[in-house]
């Protein structure tokens, strides 16, 4: 479950932007020779001495920077959206169903009972030796409810029915669904379809075909959450919306790829930020990754886009990565419920997340089973 972060908060070096889809510095220039003359040689034809005269002509291209290509792609990429891509109509809240009940016998985290959003922890969290074992198995409870929950995902299923089935899966196996009751939100699972970024609230909308969903699910099983999230399709998904969930799912994965003990946070939003933009996608920088263990939302903050943030990682420490790109802006509207966060200009976002601890020569997934 991302965490929010207001721009306000940010550092100078990270406040410094070209413009809202472009986070970050300039792209290196491309290279090109402008006006470099050419120059044609006497021809032989057919084995005849045929001599053409000597003429210089001159090719001219105009010198493009990176920053220059890529905002191309984008335009492209919102032009293909507005003449090709078939979209559902725009998301509407649906009846949100009461607040399911958890047996007494399993325990909570401490932010449910004061219904209050709790400030992010500013310890990192390191699990012992002990600990990590009880982390891992938390994770992997995690993992397991998330694939079973993309099997349910089918047109005319709707997001009430995913989160009661989430909530009945977490609860068999004896955890708590960590998002219910965090800060007041009133499910057991996140589900955001479509142009809905990130922290969507399950209701009676039923999913058509066509739709792609983020499921997010986090557990607190034996005092430790576990965190994480993927995008499935519904249906008949266009293309243009499979391209974004697949490069985004490959931005996570790179992402994940420069961790190791030592490494600086900020390679994260860097790596994430290059191949994003090779394929001319934004990536969202108002919600972020974070450290996971016994606190749900702690430091070190994770952030996807290209940023000068200090830090670096530190063997034994358990964060999630969970980027967000979309096709359009990056601009969000948050519905009154207070947790639904859209983009601006309705255009599809994706998001995938892992739970990973860091290690001396690289990370451990956790989340997966």
């Amino acid at each position: 479950m991302a965490s929010s972060v207001s721009l306000s908060s940010f550092s100078s070096s990270a406040s410094l932007k070209l413009c809202s889809s472009f986070s970050g510095e300039y792209l290196a220039p491309s290279r090109c020779f402008v006006g470099a003359p050419v120059t044609s040689s006497s021809l032989s034809l057919s084995g005849k001495n045929n001599s053409y005269s000597q003429r210089n002509f001159y090719v001219s291209a105009k010198k493009v920077s990176g920053l220059e290509e890529a905002i191309r792609i984008r335009r492209m990429r919102e032009l293909e959206t507005k003449t090709k891509v078939r979209r559902n109509p725009p998301l509407r809240r649906g009846r949100v169903s009461p607040r399911l009940l958890v047996p007494d016998h399993i325990p909570r985290p401490p932010y449910v009972e004061s219904g209050m959003l709790p400030d992010i922890s500013s310890e990192f969290q390191i699990p012992g030796p002990e600990d990590i074992a009880q982390m891992r198995a938390a994770c992997e409870l995690a993992a397991r409810v998330l694939n079973y929950a993309g099997t349910l995902v089918k047109p005319s299923v709707t997001t009430n029915e995913i989160d009661k089935a989430v909530h009945d899966m977490i609860i068999e196996a004896g955890a708590y669904p960590s998002p219910l009751g965090y800060g007041g939100f009133p499910k057991s699972v996140c589900t955001s379809v479509n142009e809905c970024m990130c922290h969507g609230i399950p209701d009676s909308r039923q999913l058509q075909s066509g739709d792609i969903i983020n499921i997010d699910v986090t557990v607190y099983l034996d005092g430790y959450h576990g965190d994480t999230s993927k995008t499935f399709f519904c249906g008949e998904v266009d293309e243009a919306f499979k391209r974004l969930v697949k490069v985004t799912e490959e931005c996570l994965e790179k992402g994940i790829a420069v961790c190791k003990d030592g490494a600086s946070f900020k390679k994260i939003g860097k790596r994430i930020s290059e191949h994003a933009e090779k394929y001319g996608y934004n990536v969202v920088e108002r919600f972020v990754g974070h450290g996971v263990g016994p606190v749900f939302h702690s430091e070190p903050l994770i952030y996807h886009y290209r940023n000068d943030e200090p830090g670096v990682m530190v063997e034994g420490q358990t964060f999630t990565i969970e980027p967000i790109l979309t096709i359009g802006t990056t601009e969000c509207v948050t519905w009154p419920d207070n947790w639904t966060t859209l983009t601006a200009d309705g255009g599809v976002a994706a998001q995938f997340e892992h739970t990973i601890l860091i290690t001396r020569t690289g990370s451990e997934i956790l989340t997966k089973c």
